[in-house]
């Protein structure tokens, strides 16, 4: 497993954890009581360092109640599911934390540089996973062209043609666009408009939503 280039924090306050605790879930953050399975967990990790990087804080209950813990164990469980269920591993920081007589672990991880990372789902196959507000969610096609492309493609400008031109014009005043009304509004194929989509998100032009059976883009 790949380690992070800075050095772990000396420590985590209560009054910083607390703090956490009290933003909720969020995209960057996830609440766990306890790790069950490394396999699902990995899910996790993929989803945050697919998208912006995140934090878990384990031993924190879904009404925000704190359960002591064995940090070892579940340390060892996060290691397992960033070494052996995560590929490429992403990069994690495993930071203990004691609240009173209780004892909780912070699981840190940052943004991926290789992108994406794929995790091991329960059919053993390699998926990508991002992470949607507080839900850790499978990435569609779009979602994972545009990570590969955001590697190739990283520094450099995008060519704006007359498609891209229209499409962020549309979402100026509409807000939103899914990619079989993009095409129809074009008179393109789905094929075409995706290319499209995905340039503009690797671009940081635009941002993918889940909004019930099909996913819509709005712009960044």
């Amino acid at each position: 497993m790949k380690q992070q280039e800075q050095p772990p924090p000396s420590g985590i306050s209560a009054a910083k954890f607390f703090q956490w605790i009290d933003e909720g879930e969020h995209e960057q953050q996830d609440f766990k009581e306890t790790i069950s399975s490394s396999k699902k967990i990995a899910r996790t990790l993929c989803a945050f360092a697919n998208t912006r990087g995140g934090r878990i804080l384990i031993g924190v209950r879904d009404n925000r109640s704190l359960r002591g813990i064995k940090v070892e164990e579940e340390q060892h469980m996060m290691e397992a599911a960033a070494t052996f269920f995560c590929k490429p591993s992403p990069n994690i920081q495993c930071t203990r934390v004691e609240i009173g007589k209780k004892i909780l672990l912070v699981v840190s991880v940052t943004p991926a540089i290789e992108k994406p990372i794929y995790a091991m789902g329960d059919d053993n196959k390699w998926w990508v996973h991002i992470r949607v507000g507080d839900k850790t969610l499978l990435a569609s096609k779009t979602v994972v062209d545009a990570l590969h492309r955001s590697v190739s493609a990283d520094g450099r400008l995008i060519q704006l043609g007359t498609k891209e031109e229209g499409l962020l014009r549309h979402l100026a005043e509409h807000r939103r666009v899914t990619l079989k009304e993009f095409a129809k509004m074009m008179n393109i194929s789905t094929w075409r408009a995706r290319q499209i989509v995905v340039g503009l998100i690797s671009a940081g032009l635009l941002e993918v939503h889940a909004g019930g059976h099909e996913e819509f883009y709005t712009l960044a």
